[in-house]
């Protein structure tokens, strides 16, 4: 029933449901048994019609997505079984199966039933599915991804802003690292919080606004945590990243920073320049704590706050995402947020703040495997890695 084709956070040893591997291929059992299953590289997933060609997808870069009325209509029908990217057991890429016979997760009162138009990879990803958080994991087997975009097609009882045929983005998993949901995005429909998602932008498609939610809210909620307000400095590791190229954009067009500092390697200084970095910092040719000057937070988004700390002003912050936490450095855990997405889309309409595409996505829903690896070497530019569905013709 399946077969094998072809990205910041770490979980209690849980049960897999999948089969041995010696057992021959079956559908995931993803049903009734599963009482759990309630609640930038992009993938999406294309609408089923019965009696059509196989399941397959289409990628562009720049392709716009069908309105929320053409896509609503197609889904009048909300079929029993999907097809989704599970996994029975943590491990490497290989783990990764597609299954075309998932059972469509039921939804909750507060919940929205989601038809996914475009989903993103995330470094949590692929942790998680190597098993690095299992202790507080939901059940396996799971479907990954946290973030969505894509259209209403149900609504719980309790919904009270959206509706069918709302077109909506968000990270679908409150807490990243405590129980997050077996069923994730990358699927023709997720269920969620009403409460995580927000209207999607007007001015960007489903691809664009995938892979912003769970970067924007780490960047705005670390930029939060440290107090930072106007008149301050901040100096960005990883400027050109997913994290950092939104903590520049945030900190600057939002907050109202005095001065922008930012790292990356040489083929990046352009980028942070465009993102309106006042100081671009080659870190193949400098050492950044070095700088004369001290900044009044650093934002650690790759791993150096040993170092980090050395440029930080006395009383300052320094985040740090990932890697060893030297003081005064602190760590957080994104908690995901609706609210903060409508707050910032504004500043998303009127391009003050621009999500970053990286030159090798979207990646199509066939290549997930593909995705994952290439997140994995941490060489990606931006968080936008663009999965589009095909049209089922």
């Amino acid at each position: 029933m399946f077969t094998s084709t072809a990205s910041q956070l770490t979980a209690f040893h849980s049960l897999s449901l999948l089969p041995p591997l010696s057992s021959p291929p079956q559908p995931y059992p993803f049903r009734e048994t599963n009482k759990r299953i309630i609640p930038t590289t992009t993938i999406s997933v294309p609408v089923r019609k019965p009696g059509l060609s196989p399941f397959r997808l289409r990628v562009s870069a720049n392709s716009q997505a069908a309105p929320a009325s053409t896509e609503a209509s197609k889904l009048s029908s909300i079929p029993s079984e999907m097809k989704a990217w599970v996994y029975g057991e943590y491990g490497g890429v290989d783990v990764l199966k597609f299954d075309s016979k998932v059972s469509v997760p039921e939804v909750k009162e507060d919940q929205v039933l989601v038809k996914v138009v475009a989903a993103a990879l995330n470094p949590v990803d692929f942790k998680r599915r190597q098993g690095k958080f299992k202790a507080t994991d939901s059940p396996l087997p799971t479907v990954p991804g946290y973030d969505v975009a894509g259209v209403v097609v149900k609504v719980g009882s309790q919904v009270k802003d959206l509706k069918v045929g709302d077109e909506v983005y968000g990270d679908i998993n409150e807490k990243a690292l405590d129980g997050p949901e077996q069923f994730g995005s990358l699927a023709e429909y997720t269920a969620v919080q009403e409460k995580l998602l927000a209207p999607k932008p007007k001015n960007l498609d489903f691809v664009q606004a995938a892979g912003l939610p769970l970067a924007i809210e780490t960047a705005y909620e670390g930029l939060e945590r440290t107090g930072f307000s106007a008149g301050k400095s901040i100096l960005v590791l990883n400027g050109a990243g997913g994290v950092g190229s939104l903590v520049i954009q945030l900190a600057k067009q939002v907050f109202g920073a005095s001065k922008v500092a930012a790292t990356s390697s040489t083929g990046k200084l352009d980028l942070l320049k465009s993102l309106g970095v006042d100081l671009a910092i080659d870190y193949t040719k400098e050492n950044f704590e070095d700088l004369p000057e001290k900044f009044d937070v650093v934002y650690d988004a790759i791993g150096q706050c040993d170092k980090a700390v050395k440029v930080v002003k006395e009383g300052g912050s320094v985040v740090a995402l990932t890697g060893a936490v030297t003081p005064p450095g602190f760590r957080f855990v994104v908690t995901s947020n609706g609210a903060v997405l409508r707050k910032l889309n504004p500043y998303l309409e009127s391009g003050k703040v621009k999500p970053v595409i990286d030159p090798k996505g979207p990646f199509p829903f066939t290549k997930v495997v593909e995705a994952f690896s290439y997140i994995e070497t941490n060489r990606a530019t931006g968080k936008e890695f663009r999965y589009m569905p095909s049209i089922w013709n």
